[in-house]
């Protein structure tokens, strides 16, 4: 995604530049919605989960955060959430978008399957309902 990124910023500065037309302010318009553009896609190209030993880290748009297996009480992904979400052992709830069901729902529901099963295996959390079903 942030390939894509790179070329549209690429291709909508040089059109910028290339039109004789246009004057210095509406150059700097055309490069700066180029630059908002890519800055969009680079948001929306972060969402991650990664476990390890230890934890799991969630990167979603504008937050990252380190969770100890011991903070995951249950890993959620029922019908028609538009990600998984992980409750934790504070009472809150924490989107984790880096796993969401939009356009690979069985890769969804088995990454889901996996996470649950690490943080029932490595911390506390275990109700028994299964993500997906």
């Amino acid at each position: 995604m942030l390939s894509t990124g790179l070329a549209m910023f690429l291709v909508i500065t040089v059109i910028a530049l290339m039109l004789e037309r246009l004057n210095p302010g509406e150059r700097i318009t055309f490069v700066f919605v180029a630059a908002l553009f890519f800055g969009v896609l680079a948001l929306l190209s972060r969402p991650r989960v990664t476990a390890d030993d230890t934890g799991v880290t969630v990167v979603n748009l504008t937050l990252t955060r380190r969770l100890a297996w011991e903070e995951i009480l249950r890993v959620n992904l029922r019908s028609g959430d538009p990600w998984v979400f992980l409750d934790l052992s504070d009472g809150t709830s924490l989107p984790a978008l880096g796993i969401q069901p939009g356009l690979a729902k069985q890769q969804a529901i088995r990454d889901a399957r996996a996470l649950r099963a690490l943080a029932e295996s490595r911390g506390s959390g275990n109700d028994g309902t299964q993500p997906g079903g």
